[in-house]
């Protein structure tokens, strides 16, 4: 039962449509590197696209039918996307889930420090991530720094050419004998992910105690951010790898890039629920935050922003009851849209190969995800893969079915059980990766296409 490789099947107007969606995708996730970024660009091509805020239409009292779109956020880090349908709304949604926040190291609280004449940022690493891989890296600074006085200052630092990076050191081989007989667990400590800023002092008095360095950093950011050193307690300031996406390979045919998880996924379903026109079943898309740490918070999916944003359109809409908002969920069908990890020949050992995704296959579908023994799965029924099956065929969606590896070898999560809950049907399904959680991960074009083409598919089915 081997999927065919999409490559062979398209067509020149097809490989022209792929080339311009993997170029736009590229720019995006090369500038939009943080939740916060995707959040702000998604609400822009939403307004763009016809949508209105839902926080508007509350306010003014306005009746929602079918054709109307809304868009909502939660934190500036959330965003939410529905066209209404021609059905009543307690017929149930068709909804694409994706997460936007990628594993990271991110800024401590109280960060900057100098030891022997090197200033330093300390950092809390963010997300499942294999600590060495983030050493000698160039880096980037992305975030906010929020005053008291109700200002918000943007921060983006290492992605212009003209702008200095970061990095955090390595041990050179010569010394490193001891570190080598480590096991990579435990090849460098959490505390000792600290980031580079500076190395040149401050002119000092010759009385003054203070560090010159750190005075030097802390100067450089009062004069070129308008900030203070204890702003930074409340900034949000996340370190991730400078430059942009690129292609890859002679053929280009794959995309190396930071972020592809989800945001191979979380992409293409913005792109499709902004090309959805006059569906049957209203249209959505939500896109969150804080899955790559178990889905926790005001911005994550155990939030209760998603059931929220729901009743108040159902309000809107002129179905405001209590029944007819758990009748809308429970009969309501989910993609959840996350990546996988595909087959990677150098590490063929892990994989259990008949049921493995294959880059350049196609979208690929997991039943159930969880670990070992499917603990913390979302096990989907039978009935709506036959259905999921109808949908794709009858696009003509090159697709595929997976598990993340052997049933022994680890496991994963998504959204997925979070959303089950309602009852209502969810399958997961994503793009392929290989380096996942990797600070350069790879895809393939085809599939980033196949995805796009699928949740298109499901929206206006």
């Amino acid at each position: 039962m081997k999927r065919p490789n999409a490559w062979n099947d398209y067509t020149d107007a097809q490989l022209e449509e792929l080339e311009a969606l993997s170029a736009d995708y590229r720019a995006f996730i090369s500038v939009n590197k943080t939740e916060r970024e995707w959040c702000a660009a998604g609400v822009e091509l939403a307004r763009r696209a016809g949508y209105l805020s839902l926080d508007d239409c509350v306010r003014d009292g306005r009746t929602l039918k079918a054709g109307d779109r809304v868009f909502a956020t939660s934190h500036n880090k959330t965003l939410m996307l529905v066209e209404l349908g021609s059905e009543p709304l307690s017929r149930g949604l068709n909804i694409l889930g994706a997460h936007t926040d990628s594993p990271r190291l991110d800024i401590k609280q109280v960060p900057l420090e100098e030891t022997d004449g090197i200033a330093y940022l300390d950092t809390h690493y963010y997300g499942g991530i294999k600590k060495y891989q983030w050493l000698t890296l160039p880096l980037a600074l992305h975030g906010v720094v929020c005053k008291k006085d109700g200002t918000t200052v943007d921060v983006c630092i290492g992605e212009n050419e003209f702008d200095p990076v970061f990095c955090v050191s390595d041990l050179l081989p010569h010394l490193g004998s001891e570190q080598m007989d480590k096991k990579a667990s435990e090849f460098i400590p959490g505390e000792a992910l600290d980031v580079i800023v500076g190395n040149r002092p401050l002119k000092l008095d010759a009385d003054d105690k203070s560090e010159p360095v750190r005075a030097q950093v802390m100067q450089l950011l009062a004069q070129q951010l308008d900030i203070d050193e204890e702003d930074l307690l409340s900034a949000e300031l996340e370190v991730v790898p400078a430059g942009p996406a690129r292609d890859l390979g002679l053929d280009r045919s794959m995309i190396l890039g930071y972020g592809h998880d989800d945001r191979s996924c979380s992409y293409p379903c913005l792109k499709a629920q902004l090309a959805v026109k006059a569906p049957r079943r209203t249209a959505v898309t939500l896109l969150v935050d804080k899955e790559e740490i178990g889905s926790v918070g005001a911005t994550g999916m155990t939030s209760t922003f998603f059931e929220d944003t729901i009743a108040e359109i159902c309000a809107l809409a002129g179905e405001g009851d209590a029944l007819s908002l758990r009748r809308c969920l429970r009969n309501s069908r989910v993609l959840s849209c996350d990546v996988c990890a595909a087959f990677d020949p150098a590490y063929a050992s892990v994989y259990e190969k008949k049921n493995a995704a294959f880059m350049g296959h196609g979208l690929s579908f997991m039943k159930y995800t969880g670990a070992r023994g499917k603990s913390g799965s979302n096990d989907t029924d039978a009935e709506f893969v036959a259905e999921v099956r109808r949908i794709m065929d009858a696009a003509g969606v090159h697709f595929q079915t997976c598990e993340l590896g052997k049933v022994d070898a680890g496991g994963g999560g998504t959204i997925a059980y979070i959303l089950a809950r309602y009852t209502m049907d969810v399958i997961d399904c994503g793009v392929p990766v290989i380096s996942m959680h990797s600070p350069w991960e790879v895809i393939s074009k085809a599939d980033l296409y196949e995805a796009y083409r699928a949740y298109q598919a499901f929206l206006n089915d």
